[in-house]
């Protein structure tokens, strides 16, 4: 006679599910990229990433033509225009800078030792091929960023403890 199989229930390992969708909710409610809980032997950790938003698209802001003044009698002299200066490059920019500093992870960008120390350098700072000029923390572990190169810092793109993102221009070192 044949056996009869019931069917099997996939393994929980103690887990129940409805504790993982509880805690699910609770990571998106919060706004929280990772939760981890511990409750004997049981140890779950969820984590999600979150999706960067596109940056803001660039409007362009049409101005009309100001009101005709009255009849002014033409200045004496117009002064010449100044002499164009050059912008500082944006982020966008600065990436295919020569002189650009990336980021070799995604962490968080300290620029000084601690909150009481002076920062590693200033923009205007003479800088040696090997010296500290930043610090870059990833899973609690701070790795100390070097300049590649013997220079200037004529720009730094990052602040304190700002997120940095895998080859995110950090500064310029020209």
């Amino acid at each position: 006679m044949p056996q009869k199989r019931t069917p099997q229930r996939k393994p929980t390992h103690g887990v129940d599910a409805e504790l993982v969708r509880d805690l699910a909710k609770v990571l998106d409610d919060s706004g929280l990229t990772e939760i981890e809980v511990e409750y004997g032997e049981l140890r779950l950790r969820l984590a999600r990433t979150l999706v960067m938003a596109p940056p803001p698209a660039h409007t362009h802001v049409v101005h009309s033509a100001p009101a005709p003044a009255a009849a002014l009698p033409p200045p004496a002299a117009a002064a010449p225009p100044p002499a164009p200066v050059a912008a500082p490059p944006t982020p966008a920019d600065a990436a295919s800078h020569p002189g650009a500093v990336l980021s070799p992870m995604v962490g968080t960008a300290y620029l000084a030792a601690n909150e009481d120390a002076p920062p590693f350098v200033r923009a205007g700072d003479k800088v040696t091929k090997g010296q500290t000029i930043l610090l870059v923390e990833a899973m609690k572990t701070f790795n100390q960023i070097h300049a590649p190169r013997d220079g200037t810092v004529r720009q730094i793109l990052v602040g304190n403890a700002d997120p940095v993102e895998f080859n995110q221009p950090l500064m310029i070192i020209e």
